[in-house]
């Protein structure tokens, strides 16, 4: 098995000891994305509506870097702070899911790193 890391200036770098992503022959793992500004390195602490698109612009990014796309994406996972927030983070998550959209778990945590209010995974398969 070939693994090969995968890491982008256009998405934030890790904050602990793990990769941005990871890919295995033709599927991409990405981690966690939150939402902070990879420009800066600084958390973006607006709307629930604003992380979810920072999140999102992060997770494309990795994507790129990998040569994926939103349309290679199979699964999500987006981890909310409150389960109150759900509707207005899946207004903006619909919006890069359009079509055909992947599988997803929406879990509420107890805290999220940095205590922002969105993180989302996913895996991509080409």
């Amino acid at each position: 098995m070939s693994r090969e890391i995968i890491r982008t200036p256009n998405a934030p770098a890790a904050i602990g000891p793990y990769s941005q992503a990871v890919r295995v022959r033709d599927t991409l793992y990405c981690s966690g994305q939150i939402p902070i500004d990879p420009a800066t390195g600084e958390l973006l602490s607006g709307s629930v509506e604003e992380q979810t698109e920072r999140v999102l612009d992060n997770l494309v990014a990795v994507l790129e870097a990998a040569g994926y796309t939103l349309s290679d994406v199979v699964r999500c996972t987006v981890f909310v702070s409150d389960m109150d927030n759900f509707g207005r983070v899946n207004e903006v998550y619909g919006r890069y899911f359009e079509t055909d959209p992947p599988a997803r778990a929406t879990v509420e945590v107890a805290r999220l790193p940095k205590d922002v209010d969105v993180e989302i995974s996913c895996i991509a398969v080409r």
